[in-house]
Order: structure tokens, then C-alpha cells, then sequence
């Protein structure tokens, strides 16, 4: 490629029904090749910039992905392009964000720039190489990528329902200790941060969908995906609710149980109080500076004291065991 390279620009064309990528230098193929996708992963300024030679086209930048209003993510260009703007789900050990993506499709040709390859990108480019006819034109490509992102979301929804469920057997382990709840808290906070992601993923892909239903540029056998895609994010949008639920619940749950192992930190230091009060009695009445004590002269009166203050903290005790405020 005069610019860039495969990793940064990758063009598919249709071959015995199958996609399959485009090789050699980009300028030479398209002389003898029809690409249906081209796909820039962190294109520079001059690689966007060969688009508009070679295609007669001008792509936006990735940074051109992150307007939210809908007049900037689905419009029609000036030369009768199509410009939609999406979110699609990056989930991994190390990372979880949502990626946007300019897609542009112009001349039964779809192109998509983003900053990352992703997960979806790669699982599409598997199946249309090895799957003949899953892929007939350029807007197959693109209702697959919302298809694959759904799939995508539904995994990763169970993945969260997973490390829910294994944090729910946790909290009802009796001996609870605080620093692992804390630990579950932040558990917690994680998966509440993956649901709401692939929440705001799906919702963006509804909306791109509604844009393409609206703009009756589907075909009959399209539209019908399209339905049935919606179908699937309306069945992702009611799981994300529920685990919305269970996360508030499970939050719930384990700071009472905070809030309970506290208390019992307290009623301790409680009853130790109260247990002292007599002792401390004692000794105060016993350390007074009078001339005259009935006991001052008699060689049993500090055991006899000592004694005393044992009784009174051991009745006090004993009340609050048999009351069960030991427990």
C-alpha cells in the first residue's frame, strides 16, 4: 500500500460468495478488484486523505466518533454518502470501554474507521471467509457487525450473571468479613460498569438500526434482519435491567452485612462500658480523700474492695448472657 499498511487499512471483496481480503498494493487491486469493505484501524490524516483519491470520498476521523446528538451520527453527506456513527462493546481482562466507529457507505462500498481493532470486526471476518453467502453486499456487512455486536453483549451479559451469582454465594456465607466485602463492593462496581456499557452499546445500535429502517435502504430480506436484531437488543435490555437489580441488591445485601459485623463491634465496646460503670463506682468511692472510713483500719478492706469490683463486673455479664446481648 502506497500509505499505511494491512494493519492499518484492510479491503474485502466478495469471492465465490465468501469475503475475502484484498492483497498487494491497494491502487493496483482496485483496478481489478470491487471491494464491498474497507476497514481503517487508527488511520493517520494522509491514509484518510488517499480515500478521497481513490474513492472519491472524504472519511471523518476517529476522533469525529464521539458526538451523541442524532443529527451528527446518522446523516447524509454531500456527495449522497451515508454516515452513521456506533458504539461497539471492547470487554477484556485488561480494558472495558465502548469504541466508536464512523461508518460511511458510499458507492455500494462500506467503509469503517475506528482506533481499535475489535472483537466484533474479527469474529465477521472469520465467519464471511468461511461461511459462502453470508455476506451478498455492503449493507449485509454492516447489519452483521450490529448482528455480531449483540451476540457479542449477550456473552458478556452472561459473563457478568456469572460473577454475580458466584459474589450472591459469597454473601450468604455467614462469616462475611469485612475486607472481603469491600472486595465484593469493588467486584461489584466492575460489573455494574460492564452492564451499564453494554447498555449504552445496544441502545446505540437500536438507534442506528431505526435510522436504516427509517431510510428504507434495507431490502426486504434485510429489513427482516434488522427486525430481528431488535428483537434480540429488546431480549439484552431486559437483561441488563434485571441485573441492574441484582447489582443494587447485592450492593445492598453486603453493606448490611457491613453495617451488621460494625454493630457487633459496638454493642461490645457497649457492654464493656456498662460492665465497668460498678468498678469504676467502687474505686471512685474508695479513692475519696475523707478522714473517716469505716474500712480504712481493716487489713481485709483492699481484697474486700478488689472483690467487690470483680462481683459487680461479673453480675453485669452474666445479665447480659443470659439476655443473649453477648451473641
Amino acid at each position: 500500500m502506497p500509505a499505511g499498511g494491512p494493519d492499518v487499512i484492510r479491503m474485502f471483496e466478495l469471492q465465490n460468495r465468501r469475503l475475502q481480503q484484498i492483497t498487494g498494493d491497494a491502487l493496483q487491486d482496485l483496478s481489478q478488484h470491487k471491494p464491498v469493505w474497507v476497514d481503517y484501524i487508527a488511520p493517520t490524516d494522509e491514509e484518510l486523505a488517499l480515500a478521497s483519491k481513490v474513492f472519491g470520498i472524504k472519511l471523518p476521523s476517529p476522533e469525529d466518533t464521539t458526538d451523541i446528538e442524532s443529527s451528527a451520527r446518522f446523516f447524509e453527506g454531500e456527495y449522497g454518502e451515508l454516515h452513521i456513527r456506533s458504539d461497539f462493546l471492547l470487554d477484556t481482562e485488561s480494558e472495558s470501554r465502548n469504541v466508536g466507529v464512523a461508518f460511511v457507505i458510499f458507492d455500494d462500498v462500506l467503509f469503517s474507521i475506528h482506533d481499535q481493532d475489535l472483537p466484533v470486526f474479527r469474529l465477521l471476518r472469520r465467519r464471511a471467509r468461511q461461511q459462502p453467502g453470508y455476506i451478498e453486499d455492503s449493507m449485509d456487512v454492516l447489519l452483521d457487525l450490529y448482528a455480531t455486536d449483540a451476540e457479542y453483549s449477550a456473552d458478556r451479559l452472561e459473563d457478568v450473571y456469572a460473577d454475580l451469582a458466584a459474589i450472591s454465594r459469597q454473601v450468604l456465607d455467614t462469616k462475611l468479613s469485612d475486607e472481603r466485602a469491600g472486595e465484593m463492593l469493588s467486584e461489584i462496581a466492575q460489573t455494574e460498569d460492564v452492564n451499564g456499557r453494554i447498555r449504552r452499546n445496544v441502545m446505540d445500535t437500536r438507534r442506528a438500526l431505526s435510522f436504516l429502517m427509517r431510510k428504507k435502504l434495507l431490502n426486504d430480506l434485510q429489513f427482516e434482519e434488522a427486525r430481528q436484531i431488535l428483537r434480540d437488543i429488546e431480549s439484552l435490555t431486559g437483561h441488563t435491567a434485571f441485573l441492574f437489580d441484582k447489582i443494587n441488591f447485592l450492593m445492598d445485601a453486603i453493606v448490611g452485612f457491613i453495617n451488621i459485623n460494625q454493630n457487633k463491634i459496638v454493642k461490645i465496646f457497649s457492654v464493656a462500658s456498662v460492665a465497668l460503670l460498678p468498678p469504676t463506682l467502687i474505686a471512685s468511692i474508695y479513692g475519696m480523700n475523707f478522714r473517716h472510713f469505716p474500712e480504712l483500719d481493716w487489713s481485709f478492706g483492699y481484697p474486700f474492695s478488689l472483690l467487690v469490683m470483680l462481683f459487680s463486673v461479673a453480675v453485669p455479664f452474666w445479665v447480659f448472657r443470659r439476655r443473649g446481648w453477648l451473641k
